[in-house]
């Protein structure tokens, strides 16, 4: 199972919390690529197994309101 940030996105408006079958379904009735379906079945859960987000599924997932920034506070270095 591979997740990218590309296939991932296909998630981004799926109708959590859902079951992994309610999240096969959704990616089917929208055109998702093969490889996210194919990922969602690679899932290892139970039928009664509710993902609430996501991150559920993959951790490591950075969606749109994750704030990302650089504080330039590093002391350390300087960069002129």
């Amino acid at each position: 199972m591979i997740w990218t940030p590309e296939l991932a996105s296909f998630l981004e408006d799926a109708p959590f919390p859902a079951s992994k079958e309610e999240l096969i379904d959704y990616c089917e009735r929208i055109g998702a690529p093969m490889q996210v379906i194919e990922n969602l079945n690679e899932l290892q859960n139970d039928d009664d197994d509710m993902y609430e987000s996501i991150e559920d599924i993959w951790p490591d997932y950075i969606n749109q309101d994750d704030d990302l920034y650089y504080s330039g506070d590093d002391e350390d270095e300087d960069f002129y």
